[in-house]
């Protein structure tokens, strides 16, 4: 799907807030409420919109630190890069997981109470992962910028 100046705007729109109704969506991109609403099923649809989610506060939930784990495996074969991310879904302390070229293979974001508690997921949760060869953790002293993307509006 083509992305059209509407369909940024729309987009940009729902970056700032995915809360907003669709009468002031309509409104703020220039379209009636019946065709702004076929325009956003339509990016639902073709999954350019992949959902819809809150931002929940780490402070707000306990969690005071945010864990960046370099994970490499004892081998990097597709059977081994399965196993692996199928177990790291099962963790729910896992924020996110990415396959990484570079010296590690895998970078994951992990959000702990505490050191304590990040020792215990440490111990109990990645260490036990399968094919795990090593772990080297560095830790965030403070967030600069969190984004789910780029302004849509940066799009050429």
């Amino acid at each position: 799907m083509q992305l059209d100046k509407i369909d940024i705007l729309i987009l940009r729109a729902l970056q700032n807030d995915a809360r907003m109704p669709n009468v002031e969506l309509a409104d703020k991109v220039g379209l009636s409420p019946s065709a702004c609403s076929r325009r956003l099923a339509q990016l639902e649809e073709n999954q350019i919109i992949e959902g819809y989610q809150a931002v929940i506060s780490n402070k707000a939930l306990g969690q005071t630190i945010t864990a960046l784990v370099h994970i490499t495996l004892t081998g990097q074969s597709e059977e081994h890069l399965k196993k692996f991310e199928k177990a790291t879904i099962t963790c729910p302390y896992i924020v996110a997981c990415f396959l990484m070229s570079g010296e590690s293979d895998y970078l994951i974001r992990v959000n702990a109470r505490d050191m304590e508690h990040y020792e215990h997921i440490y111990k109990e949760w990645l260490s036990k992962l399968p094919g795990v060869s090593r772990i080297q953790s560095s830790f965030a002293m403070r967030m600069v910028v969190n984004r789910a993307n780029i302004d849509v509006t940066m799009l050429d």
